[in-house]
């Protein structure tokens, strides 16, 4: 695996949104149209795979996505076809045209956006076995995955809130321990974006209650621009640290992080691997095992052990979640601040700290 983690016992391996509408009929190689080759496993399935909006490129939740199925072609030989909607208007039409193919084993809906309209085909298309990744659809053709971003969300608000108080300068950022300030940007403000930012407050406010945690939401997956604006003006407030939950609205952020000196911290994926023209600056992510989603319920279909109606929920216990370091940070912490983290993950999983997924507390 190519991940590393501050957290020792973090890093076992686990088997495991653009303008207008994209179907690729015959996808199979990373989604560009091209036919597969097929891998070394010789399975005969076929997948659809609608994306989130947004779309390929993200350098996060969608590329994650798309990470696991390559990896399912990879080792089982699978073929797929993929769709990239340009808004969640085009999801029920991409959903209906996968599920109406013969030659379509099994469809992978990728965001919470499809829940709604799942719910329906789900129910038309009894034959079909679907996978819906972010939101649950109680159906005994459908799995479901969701995550609990806010535990590892906690985690890396408890580096936050760790590092602000600390005088600490690496790669292109720096801290001023003056201030205690971690900033967090949203892409769209949704009940699952606030429990990436609940976490995040409470992991920064368990390191020290009096740390401030502006927010701020874009409207978009895909405003860098906005991403920037926002993330610059709480840098000039004061802001050692933003973490951004955007989609490719946070590349926007890691911009800013450079061009005021300061650090961010990436989503979903490893972004200083993804975006590794910012690594210098991205001292964290918080990874969301969408690939090993995505993987994993290919590999049902491959072995004939599917389980609709089933809901699958990933947290840090899990390895569905955690906190990854960046990789030109890895091992230039603090050991305090690292294993500080280790006992507030291991908190988390044994019960001891109870993260709130809402802003409320609850």
């Amino acid at each position: 695996m190519r991940r590393r983690t501050f957290l020792a016992s973090a890093g076992v391996s686990v088997p495991v949104l653009t303008a207008g509408c994209l179907l690729n009929d015959e996808s199979g190689n990373g989604g560009n149209g091209n036919d597969s080759d097929g891998g070394s496993g010789g399975s005969d399935v076929t997948a659809g795979i609608v994306y989130s909006t947004g779309g390929l490129g993200d350098e996060s939740f969608n590329d994650m996505a798309n990470q696991g199925i390559e990896q399912a072609q990879e080792e089982f030989g699978i073929e797929y076809q993929s769709a990239e909607p340009g808004s969640p208007a085009d999801m029920n039409e991409m959903q209906r045209q996968f599920a109406g193919n013969d030659a379509i084993d099994v469809v992978v809906c990728i965001g919470f956006d499809h829940e709604a309209d799942l719910q329906n085909n789900a129910e038309e298309f009894s034959d079909t076995q679907f996978v819906l990744v972010d939101a649950v659809v109680e159906a005994d053709n459908v799995a479901s995955y969701v995550f609990r971003e806010h535990e590892g969300s906690f985690q890396v608000g408890h580096l936050a809130g760790l590092l602000t108080g600390t005088e600490y300068a690496h790669g292109a950022g720096e801290t001023n321990p003056g201030e205690s300030i971690v900033g967090f940007v949203g892409g769209q403000e949704t009940s699952l974006i606030e429990r990436f930012e609940a976490g995040y407050v409470a992991g920064a406010q368990y390191a020290d209650e009096s740390i401030q945690t502006p927010s701020a939401y874009a409207g978009s997956w895909t405003d860098p621009t906005t991403g920037q604006e926002i993330a610059t003006g709480m840098y000039n407030d004061g802001a050692d640290i933003v973490y951004h939950a955007a989609g490719g609205t946070g590349g926007g952020v890691f911009e800013a992080a450079q061009s005021n000196g300061r650090f961010a911290i990436g989503v979903d994926d490893d972004q200083s691997i993804s975006a590794e023209e910012f690594s210098d600056v991205i001292v964290a992510s918080m990874i969301k095992r969408v690939d090993t989603a995505v993987y994993e319920s290919i590999q049902s279909i491959v072995e004939d052990s599917f389980e609709g109606g089933q809901v699958n929920d990933l947290g840090l216990e899990e390895e569905g979640v955690g906190a990854v370091i960046g990789q030109d940070f890895e091992g230039e912490l603090p050991t305090e601040i690292t294993d500080a983290l280790e006992e507030s993950r291991q908190a988390i999983i044994d019960g001891e700290i109870d993260v709130p997924d809402t802003l409320d507390g609850s």
